[in-house]
């Protein structure tokens, strides 16, 4: 490996895969390549931005001339893709944009990526893929059931890249991330979304009895885990990158009230999203095969998470405007009015 290209590489967790290859392998160029939509953001990646093996490129990873463009004009050897739309609420509004990047995006990547002989592909999912999980752990090995649009399509894009490896004998890796938070995290998901809420003290819409059960990720203990199959997993593999820190969102949503020292009482429970998954679990044992280990608990994640949402009020201010309000009334205004 030498030239990478890292696709969504100005979105949440691909800007934190960017900062860290940068820092830790200084012989690799290390090319963002994003379409920058409402996720992505340059300022995520401003502690990089004037590394000497770090560049950046705006495109569409549907966009098959974009695409050959930059593999070519970077010589590029290999393909991280973090490329995705990611949110289940805005598929439930919109499925179309989720299958335009999430399916059709992927296939052009791996497209392209055959024509120019890249060595590896290493592409980034998600646990939403194997669905509601009742008990026990999610392994590599289970079925897909996919609930929402979005794991859909997460789960028609590991399919595209399965045929690409059998089909044509290309060298492609797979991650599927359990629920992650972190900094720089775009303040729609449950921890960001409801820590920048509290600190206005606004009403936190929480879905239906709060009872759902995510397995939380530190963004950074992500990044090191797609690191760490990009480099040693078996080609054809996928690899569960779990956090195996399982919590209720009400006590998530409990716990981050707790560290502001704000009421409970801007809990709101509203209405349930459609098709809601209670619970997601998987086993990381496979990873930890390779020698990928979480360095950050649930208590110790959330505690600089939020603070940090606290200390840099400039990043996520001007996010909440705009195209997010018309998100955020769109998704919240009646369910809250129900509850009022």
């Amino acid at each position: 490996m030498k030239n990478i290209l890292v696709t969504g590489g100005a979105g949440f967790i691909g800007s934190a895969f960017v900062r860290h290859m940068v820092a830790t392998y200084p012989d690799y160029q290390i090319i963002c390549f994003d379409k920058l939509t409402y996720a992505g953001n340059l300022d995520n990646l401003l502690s990089v931005s004037d590394e000497t093996n770090y560049r950046f490129e705006h495109g569409d990873i549907a966009d098959r001339e974009c695409v050959a463009s930059v593999l070519r004009t970077y010589n590029i050897d290999t393909i991280v893709n973090f490329a995705a739309e990611s949110h289940v609420d805005r598929s439930i509004l919109d499925p179309d944009a989720f299958i335009h990047t999430d399916v059709v995006g992927a296939y052009i990547l791996l497209d392209e990526g055959r024509k120019h002989g890249i060595g590896r592909f290493c592409h980034v999912s998600t646990d939403e893929v194997y669905g509601d999980i009742e008990s026990g752990y999610s392994t590599e090995d289970d079925r897909f059931l996919p609930n929402s649009p979005y794991a859909a399509s997460k789960a028609g894009g590991e399919l595209m890249v399965r045929a690409y490896q059998i089909t044509y004998a290309m060298d492609t890796v797979i991650t599927r991330g359990s629920n992650t938070y972190g900094p720089y995290q775009y303040p729609e998901k449950l921890i960001p979304f409801f820590t920048t809420e509290a600190l206005d003290d606004r009403p936190l819409p929480l879905y239906g009895d709060g009872k759902q059960i995510r397995d939380w990720l530190y963004v950074d203990d992500h990044a090191r885990g797609v690191d760490v199959v990009l480099h040693c997993g078996e080609s054809g593999e996928a690899y569960n990158l779990a956090g195996e820190n399982q919590r209720h969102n009400i006590s998530v949503t409990e716990d981050i009230l707790e560290l502001l020292q704000k009421p409970k009482s801007l809990i709101k429970h509203v209405p349930d999203r459609e098709g809601h998954d209670r619970r997601y679990a998987m086993s990381a044992a496979k990873a930890r095969q390779l020698g990928w280990r979480c360095k950050f608990n649930f208590e110790a994640g959330l505690q600089a998470t939020v603070r940090w949402y606290v200390e840099n009020e400039w990043w996520w201010r001007k996010i909440k405007t705009g195209e997010y309000l018309d998100y955020y009334r769109q998704q919240y205004a009646k369910r809250l009015a129900a509850v009022d």
